[in-house]
């Protein structure tokens, strides 16, 4: 896993404490988790915007992920924008 976890939230740099694991039913296999990062002020905007959805499965610490989920490796990822 990478040394510095940055949160997923738009224009935010703070590191990662929660990991918020989800999947899209509509897209994703029921065992299939994504992971977005979330530092303690995004945590809640982040599970309010995949709640919505009926996309959050579980929130979790960053150092409980497990080492398959592939969270610190590049990928793109789509972050909500923060409410104005």
């Amino acid at each position: 896993m990478a040394e510095h976890l940055v949160c997923s939230a738009k224009g935010c740099r703070q590191e990662a404490a929660w990991a918020l694991r989800w999947n899209n039913p509509k897209l994703h296999t029921a065992d299939r988790r994504k992971t977005w990062l979330a530092c303690p002020d995004h945590r809640v905007h982040l599970e309010n915007f995949l709640g919505a959805r009926s996309f959050l499965r579980e929130t979790i610490p960053v150092a409980d992920l497990p080492p398959e989920s592939g969270v610190g490796e590049p990928e793109p990822r789509v972050s909500p924008d923060e409410p104005k």
